[in-house]
C-alpha cells in the first residue's frame, strides 16, 4: 500500500463518518432537518442524504452546517486534538433552541448506530394545536416517562401516558406535543438513523401470581 492509498482510505473513512456526526450534532441541539433546511437554505433531501451517507457533503455545505451547529470542521470530521483525560461530567440538559421550549438530554455520545435522548416538554396552559409533523429516514422507539404526550403519526392522533411505548418508521410524518394542561412531559427516544431497531431477546412474560 502506498502513502497515497493510505491517504485515500483515511479520507474515505472520514467522509463516511461525517453523516452520522452531522446527525448527532443536529440532534444534540434539538434541531429538525426541516429547521436546519430553513436556516441554511440547504434542501431537506440533500441534508437527509448526507446524514444517511448517500451523499458526500461539499466544503460549502460543511461550513454552513458547522456555523449553524456552533461547532468546527475538525469536530465534525473527528480530526480535532484528543481531549485531556478528565473525570466524567454529568450529562446536563441542553438549553432550548430559539423558538422551541423543548429540552433535550443526549444519552449517547458515539457516532453511528442507535442514539438515545431524553426529551422534556414544558407544561402548557391551554390545549395545544396539532403537532407540526416531519418525516425523514430512520426508525424510532418512544417511551413516555411522565405526563401525557400527543403523538401525531400520519393521520393518527395518539395520546400516550407514562409507561406507554410507540415505535414507527420515521419516513411516516410525525410530531409530538404536550397533550394538555397538567404538567410537563418527559419521554425517552431511541432512534436508528439507518433504520436500526430494538431487538428483544426474551419472549413477553405474563404477570406472575399476586
Amino acid at each position: 500500500m502506498t502513502d497515497d492509498d493510505t491517504t485515500d482510505d483515511s479520507t474515505a473513512d472520514t467522509l463516511a463518518a461525517m453523516g452520522p456526526r452531522l446527525r448527532t450534532a443536529r440532534e444534540q441541539r434539538g434541531a429538525t432537518l426541516t429547521g436546519v433546511s430553513r436556516a441554511t437554505g440547504i434542501s431537506l433531501s440533500t441534508l437527509s442524504r448526507i446524514e444517511t451517507g448517500r451523499r458526500r457533503p461539499t466544503l460549502e455545505v460543511l461550513l454552513q452546517l458547522a456555523k449553524t451547529y456552533g461547532t468546527s470542521l475538525d469536530e465534525l470530521a473527528g480530526t480535532g486534538p484528543a481531549p485531556a483525560p478528565a473525570a466524567p461530567e454529568p450529562r446536563v440538559p441542553m438549553p432550548p433552541r430559539p423558538g422551541s421550549d423543548k429540552v433535550v438530554l443526549p444519552l449517547t455520545r458515539y457516532v453511528g448506530g442507535l442514539h438515545a435522548h431524553k426529551h422534556v416538554l414544558p407544561a402548557v396552559d391551554a390545549p395545544p394545536t396539532r403537532p407540526r409533523q416531519v418525516s425523514h429516514d430512520g426508525y424510532e422507539w418512544l417511551c413516555v416517562l411522565y405526563g401525557r404526550l400527543w403523538l401525531a403519526l400520519g393521520e393518527q392522533d395518539l395520546v400516550l401516558s407514562a409507561g406507554e411505548v410507540a415505535e414507527f418508521d420515521t419516513r411516516t410524518a410525525h410530531g409530538v406535543a404536550n397533550a394538555g394542561p397538567g404538567g410537563p412531559v418527559e419521554y425517552l427516544i431511541m432512534f436508528g438513523p439507518q433504520g436500526e431497531r430494538l431487538r428483544p431477546r426474551t419472549p413477553a412474560l405474563g404477570r406472575g401470581p399476586r
